[in-house]
């Protein structure tokens, strides 16, 4: 984060940096500019431990600064300790730069200071753009934010790979320099005060304007102003866009964690996805389309490549987009696109699936669509974001911030957008009417209610996970729809509680994962509809009685009304009946309930899980 305006700058960037902890917490620092010196301070670990060193022997002068940056570190190049964490200074002390993502010449660069004589003190790739900042400055004559600026581009010249840059020169207070390629940077537009941050969460509680940057593009801000330039120092423009929600929307709230308030929150994402998505003749509306009708009817075959828990979300939109458009539809993670070679035309359209919109393999994988002249439509969470920005159609999941770092609400806004994309497309090449749709959103906008019925049952949830955070392992299994929620599953359990944890698709168990069971292995077991799909529920009955002969503990997600399944549950957990192609909207709730538990009782932040980062923006 950085700031620059009239106030005491190292307070508003600390709050900042509070909010964007979530993106990483490996280290975190500051630099102020103040008296024309600049102060330092930084710290290995989470932010309360720059906090405490701050509070306990403040740096002179440090507070009285009005320019600042910030930084909450995952660390790529080097080690989370005190000397690599950002900023990072040049030799001269005079340039203080900040640093999300990789700059891949790092090596060559680094090879070429060192010979003229420059000593390295820490091993980022980060302390390469300090020094050659520097450098140029030292080219230049008086001093002013325009040079500063100019030395910012002359230094993205030079530089490959994904980054986000900030810096302050001592010798330029009231100036914030800030430069994005492939990596988020957006400004907050204040009142004689302006903000640079990776997420609008830091600076939400000062403004709600806020200008989201280009890709190329190195941004200057001052109490009086924003000037923004492309690399080679053309003017440049970004776009500007008010934020919907307030800073209370990125508190707890009264929660013990973010993930609880958000698990609570799933009801209204839910309905706010819905809404208005529905015209009045009964087609389905995206948010940003940039496609024609029959550029869709062209179709002929769909890819959706997303990461993590959004590539779980793809696996159950294949099934519903492929029940409802008939045409073929493949799911691929997104780092591994791109490398296969897949086979892509005019006719292919790629759904790219991001909470953040800057997930980097994401947009990689998008971009490679595009040179492939593939036709891309987005699902992402992040108005403004870069994702959003390079596809040809979007839809918004309007699911508010979402902090901790296990992804809930986004997961199941991300399965309504991918419900809401599927209908569109049946509805567009005509093998569903309008009344058809209609009747389909309709048991979507059932959901919210029945998402909280399932919130009010979860106490039995809690004191069964409870019981179970000395497992040494929990196994997951479903069949159909079920299977992708049973992956969820066992990633949230994997992300939060450390625990050895595998998803299955249930008729795989008896070729080969069945030899995991042993006395008391907690399987849980996630039960298709008797209704929707009787024969699949007839299957995963069998799965259930197979892993119970082995000593399993059976943990069921079932149905309401569905009792053949009580003689082989040894703890059942009740959804409200649902449609089978829904079902994981209210399925996927326990499971996060559970892993939330597991997790607390194990004694682990449940926010924050070690050597993870929310927003993934390095490949």
């Amino acid at each position: 984060m950085g700031y620059v305006g009239s106030r005491p700058a190292l307070g508003i960037v600390l709050d900042g940096l509070r909010r964007l902890e979530y993106r990483g917490y490996d280290s975190a620092g500051v630099a102020v500019v103040a008296a024309g010196r600049l102060l330092t301070e930084k710290r290995a670990g989470k932010l309360a431990n720059l906090e405490k060193i701050l509070a306990e022997s403040p740096t002179a002068g440090i507070a009285d600064g009005v320019t600042a940056i910030g930084h909450t570190r995952w660390a790529t190049h080097g080690g989370p300790t005190d000397r690599n964490a950002h900023p990072h200074m040049s030799r001269d002390g005079r340039v203080a730069v900040i640093h999300n993502g990789i700059i891949e010449n790092f090596a060559k660069l680094r090879t070429e200071l060192e010979a003229e004589g420059v000593e390295f003190a820490s091993d980022t790739d980060t302390e390469c753009a300090a020094h050659l900042l520097a450098a140029e400055l030292a080219k230049q004559g008086e001093p002013s934010a325009e040079g500063l600026a100019a030395a910012m581009r002359r230094v993205c010249q030079r530089l490959e790979g994904a980054f986000t840059l900030l810096a302050v020169d001592s010798a330029v207070p009231g100036a914030v320099v800030g430069a994005r390629r492939n990596s988020p940077l957006v400004v907050g537009r204040g009142s004689g005060e302006n903000y640079l941050a990776s997420d609008v969460s830091a600076f939400i509680e000062h403004t709600r304007e806020a200008v989201e940057l280009g890709q190329d593009q190195v941004v200057l801000i001052t109490p009086k102003g924003i000037e923004i330039t492309d690399f080679s120092g053309q003017p440049a423009t970004g776009k500007d866009f008010h934020i919907d929600w307030d800073a209370s929307a990125a508190e707890k709230g009264g929660y013990d964690y973010f993930m609880l308030k958000e698990i609570a929150e799933q009801p209204q994402a839910v309905a706010d996805t819905l809404l208005g998505r529905l015209g009045e003749n009964g087609e389905i509306a995206l948010d940003e389309v940039r496609l024609t009708d029959q550029d869709l009817r062209d179709v002929d075959k769909v890819f959706i490549v997303a990461c993590g828990t959004a590539y779980h979300a793809g696996l159950v939109a294949k099934y519903a987009i492929e029940h409802w458009t008939r045409v073929p539809c493949e799911v691929e993670l997104a780092s591994e696109f791109r490398y296969r070679d897949p086979v892509l035309d005019r006719s292919t359209l790629v759904v790219a699936i991001s909470q953040s919109g800057e997930t980097m393999d994401t947009l990689m994988a998008l971009r490679h669509a595009k040179e492939q002249k593939a036709r891309v439509l987005a699902i992402c969470n992040t108005n403004g974001s870069t994702i959003p920005r390079e596809s040809d159609a979007v839809l918004y999941t309007h699911a508010g911030p979402e902090i901790a770092v296990a992804s809930t609400k986004a997961f199941l806004t991300q399965l309504v957008a991918c419900y809401l994309v599927g209908l569109h497309l049946a509805q567009v090449r005509g093998i569903k009417y309008a009344d058809e749709v209609a009747a389909v959103v309709a048991q979507l906008q059932e959901m919210p209610g029945k998402l909280q019925e399932v919130l009010g049952t979860m106490e039995p949830v809690r004191e069964l996970a409870r019981s179970l955070a000395e497992a040494k392992s929990v196994l997951f299994i479903g069949r159909h729809v079920g299977y992708p929620v049973a992956l969820e599953g066992a990633l949230k359990l994997k992300e939060l509680a450390y625990m050895h944890a595998e998803g299955f698709a249930a008729g795989e168990l008896k070729h080969g994962p069945i030899a995991l069971i042993d006395e008391g292995c907690p399987v849980v077991c996630v039960v298709p509809s008797p209704a929707g799909r009787g024969v699949l529920h007839d299957k995963i009955v069998s799965n259930i009685q197979e892993v119970r002969a082995r000593g399993a503990q059976t943990i069921v997600i079932a149905e309401e009304g569905d009792d053949d399944v009580v003689p082989y549950a040894d703890h059942l957990v009740r959804v409200p009946r649902t449609p089978t192609l829904l079902a994981p909207l209210v399925t996927t709730v326990p499971l996060q309930v559970l892993a939330c538990e597991i997790a607390a009782a194990r004694g682990h932040d449940v926010d924050q899980p070690r050597n993870l980062a929310k927003s993934v923006t390095v490949e």
